[in-house]
């Protein structure tokens, strides 16, 4: 995808870094900040990454700023690619696939019916306060920073939204990150998987150079 402009915000902590999708030396020093905007034309396909945390009290703007944005440039649709802490999992859950899915009323009904076709799981509802037994149900998605607001919001606004979440422990989330992408593939077909292939386990997907770097360098070999 090419780097198109960025979604200037002042709900978001500032930053700035070199490019972590660089893949020559030329283009590591291009600069990147804490919300930029990426476009695949041949997919018609737009995607916002951000980089940066919340500052207090400024996510639920940042979320209404953000969908007056999507409003107005008539997106088809929206999808929110989230987590959610998953020692929040019920039994069912723990037993089950690990990812779930929330779609707004204004999901075109195609869209609903492939969602179906392709067997995934739509996030359960519970209590709305934990413990209490006499609590309403409500949809919670513990962990999930501005999801549950965007999602809320999209729906209000008629707004054709779908959020696809992972439960996901805290570590190495690089699998869980592929996983997911790969999951939501099987709806898009971004990368059409192999038909002469069928060993084929895992999509050919470019790996972000910064990835390298996840956890630091290695160890120095002067410890040894």
């Amino acid at each position: 995808m090419f780097k198109v402009g960025y979604f200037y915000t002042d709900c978001l902590v500032p930053m700035v870094g070199n490019n972590p999708y660089a893949t020559t030396e030329d283009s590591a020093a291009e600069l990147s900040i804490n919300a930029e905007v990426y476009s695949l034309p041949s997919r018609k396909l737009v995607v916002l990454q951000l980089r940066s945390i919340f500052i207090k009290y400024k996510s639920k703007p940042f979320c209404e700023k953000l969908l007056s944005w999507v409003k107005s440039s008539n997106c088809a649709r929206v999808i929110v690619l989230s987590s959610s802490h998953s020692y929040h999992c019920n039994d069912l859950q723990l037993c089950s696939c690990p990812f779930r899915y929330l779609l707004t009323p204004s999901m075109p009904k195609n869209v609903q019916n492939k969602i179906k076709s392709l067997n995934w799981k739509e996030m359960e509802k519970s209590q709305c306060i934990p413990g209490i037994e006499d609590s309403e149900f409500c949809v919670r998605i513990p962990g999930g920073g501005i999801t549950k607001v965007l999602y809320k919001e999209s729906s209000s606004r008629e707004i054709p939204m779908m959020v696809l979440l992972k439960f996901v422990s805290e570590g190495d989330n690089i699998p869980d990150a592929l996983s997911l992408v790969e999951y939501l593939n099987e709806w898009l077909q971004i990368i059409k998987p192999s038909v002469n292939d069928s060993t084929l386990s895992a999509l050919p997907w470019k790996i972000p150079s910064s990835w390298k770097l996840l956890f630091g360098s290695g160890l120095p070999p002067a410890l040894f």
